[in-house]
């Protein structure tokens, strides 16, 4: 890899995380580093996606213990960002590192929504990691900042959804 840029995948439909998961696989296939951290996906919970990527050489998987206020509309905000804070810092910290070829941040943007960091302060500290390292950021609500300085952006628009007729998510479908 020559130059790693920034991607995002961002907007309401299916398919942001998955797609990650994909450039993840495809990268460790070919012997890049990758680092996929996930944050606010169901605390404790073990998603499916957590089980595989745990197990493929080249991949490191970090998941954040954060609640997700989109599935829990009672989560205190102001002490998710509290403690998400250092998570972030945490991440900024591999991609600054050079051992990764790939940093995956997996639903990042909801914390430039819920100003847990400014889109501009996060750029600022990744501005001057090892040119290599490629970083993928997902989540909806990605602020025009980051999309202005994302090299690929590719917003994922729902038409239709099972959500709409109360068709909850699925185990091994959806997560």
């Amino acid at each position: 890899m020559n130059k790693g840029l920034i991607q995002v995948y961002t907007g309401d439909g299916k398919g942001k995380t998955t797609t990650a998961i994909g450039s993840a696989i495809r990268a460790a296939g070919c012997g890049k580093k990758v680092i996929f951290f996930q944050f606010l996906k169901f605390g404790n919970y073990i998603c499916g996606e957590e089980k595989i990527l745990k197990k493929v050489n080249n991949i490191k998987f970090i998941k954040f213990n954060e609640p997700s206020p989109i599935f829990d509309k009672k989560i205190d905000i102001n002490k998710l960002k509290s403690n998400s804070k250092k998570h972030i810092y945490k991440a900024i910290e591999y991609i600054n590192s050079g051992k990764y070829d790939v940093v995956i941040l997996d639903e990042l943007t909801h914390h430039f929504k819920y100003k847990t960091m400014k889109v501009k302060d996060f750029l600022k500290k990744i501005k001057n990691r090892p040119e290599y390292v490629e970083i993928i950021i997902t989540g909806r609500y990605a602020p025009r900042t980051l999309l202005n300085n994302a090299d690929l952006v590719t917003d994922m628009k729902k038409i239709k959804h099972p959500y709409d007729r109360n068709i909850k998510a699925r185990r091994g479908i959806d997560y």
